[in-house]
């Protein structure tokens, strides 16, 4: 069965995606790290060992604080190391959990401020990955030059115990089959929550006890331990995406502990799940009318007539691929819900836009194999039918961990309503949104609220105003909840900025680097 692109959170932050998309583009195919731990063939020889900060802990969690971490070669010049948490938090004595970490250390240029923590997004996303595959987008060289920059993969992600589901055909079936019947027809909804009630017994079933226990507030309790254990007093952060919510949760649980944060591509902590699904599929119909309505001015734009013409088009497009897939050379059918997984890739940079040209040509003429190769390359899917990463199943499993879903019907009626009027583009694909995590084996643990962070250090805020995952207003109202929150505008399209904006590079850079605070908003224009 189909399932809708995930939305409750944005998958990557913009950088990795660019980065991401061009190789696919340029390659045909995606070169994600798979592993452990290292690289292949590294050095497992000891490089360091870190001696954690003494810290006053409860005495059941001295062992946890106080644990060394062994940071071995493992290629390119970075080391990683692993550490271990509680698997839960309020009971430390029990089971644990594996983190995985790499770090680029410092290159020495610079003076010496400690480890900078990087996190990419999802949830679900690799930081492991993501510092070993690009650490000049995770942090720029000024940045490695007086920060050890580190990536770790959150529980229940990439290189640390993770959650496992599917194999790799089931996970195909779950990804791409087209659900039978009319959407929210009593044959649609059977085979939908079917579907979904499936993937979550498998992840129960082949995840274990780490399933009750991925949610963020645990996440933040690991990032705290493995501030102390890089011997750091306070926690110097850089968050893209849902990096952005796991910051600003960590800032909430310890504002004492906050240093030097910036979180980009914000998101509102208080905002539910249905918030989030209805803001990011107004986020995306108006990227795609700003993409559109970009593509008018150039001569080899792939429509002529206006922006407004060619969005009707494009809903017809979706109609008819809903009604009649179209099938792919590998026998995959093209469906809306993959055809809009394809349309999003792009849109995530600005840069990328001109590949929704060929996008929408191929499947005007029946034509299917480009947007598999798009929604292939956001799934993390190989060209072989492998997958790359767990990205989709641990995404999953957060997001129920985190947001409580309605089973209400009259709710849900409205939801669905509220959703299309938002979003007529995207909104009719995305109705039915928490029926996924209505059939979680594990009830969510987390309250959607404010953070106000009381007593912490300033924590920098950005905002992209054309940004379609997190849309601009959660930037705004996170920056007005913080106590000490400052918000720094980039006036642009795509996700996330920095790497996107000089203005936003250097406000950032500056503050890592001199501690420097913009006396208001720069409102970044390039």
């Amino acid at each position: 069965m189909t399932r809708p692109t995930p939305s409750r959170r944005s998958r990557l932050a913009g950088a990795a995606a660019a980065i991401v998309a061009a190789t696919l583009l340029l390659s045909g195919c995606t070169t994600w790290f798979v592993g452990n731990q290292g690289a292949p063939g590294a050095s497992s020889a000891p490089a360091a060992t870190s001696t954690p900060l003494a810290e006053d802990v409860p005495a059941a969690l001295k062992p946890f604080y106080g644990q060394s971490l062994v940071w071995s070669s493992c290629g390119g010049g970075f080391q990683c190391a692993e550490a271990t948490a509680p698997l839960d938090w309020a009971n430390p004595s029990g089971d644990t959990v594996k983190l995985a970490m790499i770090k680029k250390p410092s290159s020495g240029a610079g003076e010496k401020l400690g480890t900078l923590f990087v996190n990419p997004g999802g949830p679900g996303g690799s930081a492991y990955d993501f510092v070993q595959q690009s650490a000049d987008y995770a942090a720029h060289p000024s940045l490695q030059a007086s920060y050890d920059v580190i990536g770790y993969d959150p529980r229940g992600t990439g290189h640390s115990d993770a959650v496992h589901c599917l194999t790799d055909s089931e996970r195909d079936a779950f990804l791409y089959d087209v659900t039978p019947g009319v959407r929210g027809s009593a044959e649609w909804m059977a085979a939908y929550q079917a579907a979904w009630k499936d993937f979550a017994d498998k992840c129960a079933a082949n995840t274990g006890p780490l399933l009750q226990f991925i949610d963020t507030d645990s996440t933040t309790r690991d990032l705290d331990m493995l501030r102390a254990l890089v011997g750091d007093p306070k926690l110097n952060y850089l968050g893209y995406s849902y990096g952005t919510l796991l910051g600003a949760e960590y800032a909430g649980n310890f504002p004492d502990k906050v240093g030097r944060m910036v979180l980009d591509g914000a998101e509102d902590p208080s905002v539910n799940g249905f918030g989030i699904t209805i803001a990011q599929a107004a986020g995306f119909e108006t990227a795609l009318k700003n993409y559109l309505a970009d593509c008018a001015t150039r001569s080899d734009c792939w429509f002529d007539g206006s922006a407004d013409e060619a969005l009707t088009r494009i809903q017809a497009l979706l109609a008819k691929v809903e009604a009649s897939p179209v099938r792919s050379s590998d026998g995959r059918q093209l469906g809306a819900a993959n055809l809009l997984t394809a349309v999003f890739y792009p849109l995530y940079n600005k840069g990328n836009w001109p590949y929704l040209d060929d996008l929408f040509t191929s499947v005007e003429q029946g034509q299917a194999d480009y947007a598999f190769q798009l929604a292939d390359a956001y799934n993390s899917r190989n060209p072989d039918g492998t997958y790359a990463d767990n990205l989709i199943e641990s995404f999953n499993a957060i997001s129920c961990a985190d947001f409580p879903a309605s089973t209400d019907p009259a709710v849900i009626a409205q939801q669905n309503t509220d959703l299309i009027a938002a979003s007529p583009t995207v909104g009719p694909y995305w109705t039915y949104s928490d029926v996924p995590c209505s059939q979680w084996v594990y009830p969510s643990t987390r309250v959607p609220a404010a953070v106000t962070a009381a007593g912490s250090e300033p924590i920098i805020v950005v905002g992209t105003t054309g940004d379609p995952a997190t849309p601009y207003k959660w930037a705004q109202a996170l920056a007005g909840q913080l106590q000490n929150g400052h918000l720094v505008t980039f006036q642009g399209d795509g996700h996330t900025a920095y790497n996107s904006s000089d203005c936003v590079d250097a406000a950032v850079d500056a503050y890592f680097l001199q501690g420097t605070v913009p006396a208001s908003d720069p409102n970044c224009t390039s």
